[in-house]
């Protein structure tokens, strides 16, 4: 096995940072929705607004762990680099795999989230669908 460098784990530090720029982007656009759809809940008290909150915090919910999960792997990055600063390389070695597992646990949770989203708007388009037939 090649020697892991100072080099390797800060490789992930642009990409992580980009990745959570874009979770932290996601989780403010829906704290907006879910806002706004309280307030139209507390005039309306619609069901289907209801659902769409829930639908909501769930997808939030999700972001929020692909953030936790996402800054885990940077800080298990940033020990890896200490690590091989000091000179402990078999444990920076172990512990850089783990900052890669929790990594991958916060793309497969957005994989999850994306699909949440997209099954919404379905829904959303076949409402549409559906008025425009009843037309």
């Amino acid at each position: 096995m090649e020697q892991l460098t100072l080099t390797t784990p800060a490789l992930l530090f642009s990409a992580i940072s980009l990745i959570m720029l874009a979770y932290t982007n996601r989780f403010l656009a829906y704290a907006a929705v879910i806002r706004n759809l309280h307030d139209i809940f507390l005039e309306k008290k619609d069901d289907a607004l209801l659902r769409q909150i829930k639908n909501l915090k769930l997808r939030l919910n999700l972001t929020r762990w692909m953030q936790i999960f996402g800054i885990s792997s940077l800080l298990f990055c940033v020990v890896t680099m200490f690590l091989i600063y000091v000179g402990e390389q078999l444990i920076a070695v172990y512990v850089f795999g783990f900052a890669l597992i929790l990594l991958m646990i916060s793309l497969a949770l957005l994989i999850k989230e994306i699909q949440i989203s997209a099954e919404a708007l379905q829904h959303h388009i076949a409402d549409i669908e559906e008025h425009l037939g009843n037309k």
